[in-house]
């Protein structure tokens, strides 16, 4: 999700081990590598999966979801993944249009029981299109957003009130520099709150709160055991602890709830969001299970930036969305990433969903030791492709 990367600390032996090298002309393992940039880095636990032509090829845990009781982090370790939660947020908005019962281009207002305007644009209504690719003017005003953090537990302000008070002039919250100095869909902002805007509607159209309309239509179809947005919802002693890192000492932190919670409150396990990812790269369908329609998953995962319709600060060579989905790497993947105290995550798919990764960290890096977390997610990504690569030998070889 959003802000900085924070670091942790030590770490603990890995599970398994399988013998492939991580890059070409190397010895070392997959796990052995891992293990290495997990001690190098001080990262407590990660977990991830492979996705291999839409299907979960394999997944494994690392290291420790509780360093003080021993407790080993596992593929069904539960922990929040900041903002991949968009894109469940994402569907939710999705199913809606599919059911005739949203646009994408129409004025929020119609939703909404007060007005969202940017005030140097009083004119122009503002879209859900615009908002889930990050094009509404809506920014994160940093003296505010940092409040809907709420630490020990569930965050006590309600949604709605909390985006009253930030879009209605004089509310508590509000100001003109809640929004960008631009029309609404010529400039990309990344807005967390527009994300969290964009959830409120959900609840307001489909007449049942996020989470329980997501648990409805997403989690419990694909068996998502697992997930949920509140910790009074969730098994706790599945929650892996938090930790970020300063002067190579590993510190526990809080869990922690959001007001905002549609931009990033979802806590599920690398299991759980594989078969959530797996549904999105299979057209919206997963297990016989169809959460959304092919058409409508084309919908959201097409790239909307073109060179005659895109915002003025974007290079195309360099980042491309889709609705509450995001190119990485130069626009070589698409998913979603998430930055939060004590959570880093990646959900990214090659360009032709022949591949995916998931990676779950409950240590927060910051500064140049973010390295190590991207050490290893390359090395997971490296490993998707040489298996897809023997999966597509070994098809031509039965032929």
């Amino acid at each position: 999700m959003r802000y900085g990367n924070v670091l942790s600390v030590f770490v603990a032996m890995l599970a398994f081990a399988i013998a492939t090298p991580v890059r070409a002309g190397t010895q070392e393992t997959l796990d052995a590598y891992i293990a290495q940039q997990m001690e190098e880095g001080a990262i407590a636990g990660v977990g991830a999966a492979i996705l291999v032509d839409g299907k979960v090829a394999w997944t494994k845990g690392y290291g420790h979801a509780d360093i003080a009781r021993g407790v080993p982090f596992t593929p069904d370790t539960m922990m929040n993944i900041g903002s991949i939660s968009k894109t469940v947020t994402g569907v939710a908005m999705m199913r809606l249009v599919q059911e005739g019962k949203l646009s994408l281009d129409e004025d929020v207002d119609a939703h909404l029981p007060f007005k969202v305007r940017n005030p140097r644009f009083p004119d122009e209504k503002i879209t859900l299109r615009q908002i889930a690719t990050h094009t509404s003017g809506i920014a994160d005003r940093w003296d505010v957003y940092k409040r809907a953090y709420h630490y020990g537990g569930d965050a006590p302000e309600a949604l709605g009130t909390f985006l009253e008070s930030y879009f209605v002039p004089g509310g508590a919250n509000w100001s003109a520099d809640n929004f960008v100095d631009a029309k609404p869909g010529t400039h990309r902002e990344y807005s967390n709150i527009g994300a969290g805007l964009a959830g409120y509607i959900v609840e307001r159209v489909s007449g049942e709160k996020l989470d329980a309309y997501t648990k409805r239509i997403v989690f419990e179809p694909l068996g998502m055991q697992h997930t949920g947005w509140f910790l009074a919802d969730i098994d706790r002693a599945r929650h892996s602890t938090l930790y970020v890192s300063q002067g190579g000492m590993t510190i526990p932190i809080p869990l922690y709830g959001l007001s905002t919670y549609p931009d990033g409150g979802v806590r599920t396990s690398v299991a759980d969001l594989s078969r959530f990812f797996a549904m999105l790269l299979n057209g919206g369908a997963y297990e016989g299970v169809r959460v959304l329609d092919q058409k409508t998953v084309d919908e959201m995962l097409r790239f909307h930036y073109t060179k005659a319709n895109k915002p003025d600060n974007v290079d195309l060579a360099e980042k491309n969305v889709g609705l509450f989905w995001q190119s990485k790497y130069n626009v070589t993947r698409v998913g979603h990433g998430g930055s939060d105290p004590g959570v880093m995550t990646d959900m990214l798919a090659s360009l032709d969903g022949k591949i995916g990764v998931v990676v779950f960290s409950n240590t927060s890096l910051s500064g140049e030791d973010t390295k190590y977390y991207a050490n290893i997610f390359k090395a997971v990504w490296e490993e998707a492709g040489r298996m897809r690569a023997e999966r597509g030998a070994k098809a031509g070889d039965s032929r």
